[in-house]
């Protein structure tokens, strides 16, 4: 069998039943990763024999008869964002070029605690914004993998990994895991703690995760789901039951509001031709709504916000080094600079606002529909994609799920966005993985086009 490409769900209970030791997991990985990632390039950092100490080790505690976690001895992709004691973080820039942290982020110690083997480090962009890094689409090396978590997407679509980290404060979750054709999941704003990982917006930073299908991004959010008292945004709270949510059947069948988003005019003509043709297969179960008039604004806010924060948190950065700095990030902050108080604190008081018109279109809908990106993986690694259809819903903190069940121009993947009203995230994962069985049902392409083959 070829173990790096079953799931991780797959894989945990392989290794609890004995039918393959974490070594020989993690040797799968490994291997796999040597056959591609020359062509790929998504890892920052990676100790093959450290690994494989890693898996010894977890090798060990089963052979003793000790508790292990439900990610027991499965590898995982961690984005060069978050600090990790044992490997370096840096951020995507040489400005931090050698940096060790002294501690785990939190989310990583929760990996460990899980019993997952923390690979290695996988590339981020500049600073989690838009200068590109080194990786490439595992689908066509002449396109954007897409960023910020530009390694963690392409590195689980290539099938070195069943799982990775990334962060998403625009679209860094969401636009990679549609252009690599995996599935991306951004939990709820402040239910991933976020200590240990770069600050860039406070406001919209939010962890998420890269999975091969919706149940593997269930187990992946629902292990990192612990409240942290060092991350000011968490408050104590029960958290959904992912796994069990991901798994059961809805008691109906899901109601979707496709949303054309205001930025609608700027989707490519194949994304709007498979809108068309999915919600077309859909029939009864979508119904085509349009936003009210408060969120034609959101991008505006958004910017202003992250603009801001991008000015005050790189502060250091652009004193330092700013030619060293991407000229999209120079600009960004100083365009930050020059956002007032009130102008910012403006732009903050709209994310209740925004979110009390999605909790009225919740009332009859269980989510909403609509593309995770513009278009397919653009041609060209200068630029790592449009986040726009992103935006609103960074903003307003809702939980967004991503599915490759679409394709493109040229056979490339293009993800279906799916939105649920903030705090609902299992409802979220219930409806994705319904859509999810219910495209393999049907074999939804809407292109007519195969598959583009892996690197």
């Amino acid at each position: 069998m070829d173990w790096y490409r079953v799931t991780a769900g797959t894989l945990a209970e392989a290794i609890r039943k004995g039918e393959i030791t974490v070594e020989e997991a993690v040797r799968a990985s490994l291997e796999r990763i040597q056959q591609v990632d020359d062509k790929v390039q998504a890892w920052a950092f990676l100790d093959p024999e450290y690994a494989l100490d890693q898996a010894r080790r977890a090798d060990r505690l089963l052979l003793d008869g000790q508790g292990i976690g439900p990610l027991h001895g499965v590898a995982v992709g961690v984005k060069d964002i978050f600090d990790t004691a044992d490997m370096p973080t840096e951020y995507g820039t040489i400005l931090h070029a050698g940096r060790r942290p002294t501690e785990d982020a939190t989310v990583v110690a929760l990996l460990r605690q899980a019993g997952a083997i923390v690979l290695g480090k996988t590339v981020t962009t500049e600073l989690a914004v838009y200068g590109p890094g080194k990786t490439r689409n595992p689908h066509d090396p002449g396109r954007t993998p897409g960023g910020s978590s530009s390694g963690s997407a392409a590195a689980v679509a290539a099938e070195m990994i069943p799982l990775a980290l990334g962060t998403q404060t625009n679209g860094s979750v969401i636009r990679p895991a549609s252009y690599c054709g995996v599935v991306g999941y951004k939990p709820t704003y402040a239910t991933i703690s976020r200590r240990g990982a770069i600050k860039q917006s406070p406001p919209l930073d939010q962890v998420g995760v890269f999975a091969r299908n919706v149940a593997d991004a269930a187990l992946l959010g629902r292990a990192l789901m612990h409240f942290d008292d060092g991350d000011p945004a968490m408050r104590p709270a029960a958290q959904p039951d992912l796994v069990r949510a991901a798994a059961a059947e809805p008691p109906l069948v899901p109601r979707f509001a496709f949303v054309k988003m205001p930025v609608w005019d700027q989707a490519a003509e194949d994304t709007r031709h498979a809108f068309a043709e999915l919600c077309e297969r859909l029939g009864p179960h979508v119904r085509e709504i349009t936003l009210p008039p408060v969120f034609d604004k959101a991008v505006e806010w958004h910017r202003t916000i992250m603009e801001a924060d991008l000015a005050k948190n790189f502060a250091l950065e652009y004193a330092r080094g700013n030619v060293q700095l991407s000229s999209i990030l120079r600009q960004m902050i100083e365009r930050g600079k020059r956002v007032t108080a009130v102008e910012y604190n403006s732009a903050l008081e709209q994310i209740p606002i925004l979110n009390s018109r999605l909790a009225e279109i919740f009332t009859t809908f269980d989510v909403i529909l609509t593309p995770a990106t513009m278009s397919v993986a653009p041609l060209g690694l200068e630029s790592t994609g449009s986040p726009i259809f992103c935006t609103i819903w960074s903003l307003c903190g809702a939980p967004a799920i991503t599915l490759p069940i679409l394709r493109g121009s040229g056979g490339m993947p293009m993800g279906a966005q799916l939105v649920a009203e903030r705090g609902a995230d299992a409802r979220l994962l219930r409806s994705a993985r319904w859509l999810e069985r219910w495209a393999a049902d049907i074999g939804v392409k809407t292109s007519g086009t195969e598959d583009p083959a892996l690197i």
